[in-house]
């Protein structure tokens, strides 16, 4: 089916910018989503949904001297466009001043637009979404051990993007996901316990085997059974590569330019200095190709690069937008985000934490007593101070070896300390948009019985 973006969404923006210009703004940009996506799910061998949905929504962001406005509308009748334009400036008339409002510099707008292959040409029909989610269902069930299902789903959507600007900027770019997931439960009563796998890809091409994801979720599920909670204690604590991600995401949070501006982040102070160990690296990449993250310009036409977030273990940028660059007296990083109902904001893109040295089992051969997490729970983490305290489950570590499996325990610390007591394995594998090897933390507290 031929779509409004791919076939004239250049037209569409530009025709709307000139509409706002004559209402009397003096800049605007217009952005421009589309979506369409599929989803099965599939529970104890029967299939429950299969949902197809599309989307088209339209956003506008205008500019009177210095105050802004935004309006959105899904609705493209040819009315209800004409009336946006004025009614936005209208609404930017009346709004109070910003003072870093604005929109990107012409020249730090994207002029080449990289191609990332995020978009796969074949979408996948019902019956080949429903075989997937069977097939992933069916695996988990399999295993020994496995008593009851939440559900196997297989999911599919494409997207297109299309940003414009009174300054002359237009650009668009499409993505597709595949996506398979399953949590199942074993054991009886009391004793049940749960857990899950999935998968998403660009292409299909990419994705993870269902019957593999089915599998490591059932195995993951048994090898929980009988769990024990240890006494409080302070111990060297190893993440999951999946949990050690999140440790990554408290970072980006930490250094996005809205929150520095603010001086809400335990991070406002140590830009330029020293925040991991040395060795460490992290980066964002928005251009690594397929990446789930990925896109070829942010969310306000700025041209966007690769960047090592931190270096050597040293802080080297914060995340910004051009309204947090300009309360920094700094230059946008092309970290833009944004929806069409409302400004833009600072968000990373494909981030990663660049693999270490030791494989998994030689970072843990040392530990005579600590905890393997595998799986965090609640949101206590204070991003002003940094204080970290989670619920977590995993397996206890003995003598260098995973031992038995561990719940109802609470793990403390302070993500400052946490960050520079951070030890990187060498299994870094790219499976989500914020990826980390397995790390190990020293001397955090574990609170359990």
């Amino acid at each position: 089916m031929t779509t409004p973006a791919k076939r004239d969404s250049q037209g569409l923006l530009a025709n709307l910018l000139d509409a706002a210009r004559k209402a009397g703004a003096d800049a605007a940009d217009a952005l421009y989503v589309e979506g369409v996506s599929s989803s099965v799910s599939y529970r104890l061998g029967k299939l429950e949904d299969v949902e197809r949905s599309e989307s088209y929504d339209l956003g506008l962001r205008v500019f009177v001297g210095q105050k802004v406005a935004f309006v959105s509308s899904s609705d493209f009748s040819l009315e209800s466009l004409a009336a946006l334009p004025a009614r936005a400036v209208t609404m930017a008339k009346l709004a109070p001043e910003d003072r870093f409002a604005g929109l990107a510099p012409r020249e730090r707008l994207a002029t080449a637009i990289p191609q990332l292959d995020l978009e796969d040409a074949r979408e996948p029909s019902a019956e080949l979404l429903i075989e997937r989610a069977r097939g992933v269902e069916g695996a988990a069930l399999a295993v020994k051990g496995v008593t009851n299902s939440e559900g196997g789903g297989a999911s599919f959507s494409r997207s297109a993007v299309a940003l414009a600007t009174s300054t002359g900027f237009y650009g668009r770019y499409a993505a597709t996901s595949h996506g398979i997931g399953v949590a199942v439960l074993a054991g009886e009563g009391t004793g049940m316990e749960r857990d899950y796998d999935q998968a998403s890809a660009r292409h299909a091409g990419d994705l993870r085997d269902p019957q593999d994801i089915g599998r490591k979720a059932g195995e993951k599920a048994v090898r929980r059974l009988n769990p024990r909670s240890m006494p409080s204690q302070a111990l060297p604590v190893v993440f999951h590569p999946d949990e050690a991600a999140s440790l990554i995401g408290h970072l980006a949070g930490a250094i996005s330019g809205a929150a520095i501006a603010r001086g809400v982040s335990f991070l406002k102070d140590r830009l330029g200095q020293a925040v991991f160990a040395p060795g460490i690296v992290i980066t964002d990449d928005p251009h690594r190709v397929r990446g789930l993250r990925s896109k070829p310009f942010d969310g306000e036409g700025v041209a966007n690069r690769r960047r090592a977030l931190i270096e050597d273990g040293k802080l080297t940028t914060w995340l910004l937008d051009c309204a947090s660059a300009r309360q920094l007296s700094l230059e946008t990083t092309g970290h833009a985000a944004r929806g069409t109902g409302g400004p833009p904001s600072p968000s990373s893109t494909n981030l990663y934490l660049e693999a270490g040295k030791l494989s998994v089992q030689e970072l843990i051969a040392d530990i005579k007593q600590g905890f393997y997490v595998t799986e965090l729970m609640g949101m206590g983490v204070n991003g002003v101070t940094g204080d970290y305290s989670r619920g977590a489950a995993g397996f206890w570590i003995e003598n260098g070896k995973i031992a038995f499996p561990v719940s109802e325990v609470t793990i403390a610390g302070n993500l400052k300390e946490m960050f520079r007591h951070l030890t990187p394995a060498s299994d870094l594998v790219f499976r989500h948009g914020t990826n980390a090897p397995t790390l190990r933390i020293e001397g955090m507290t574990i609170a359990g019985a």
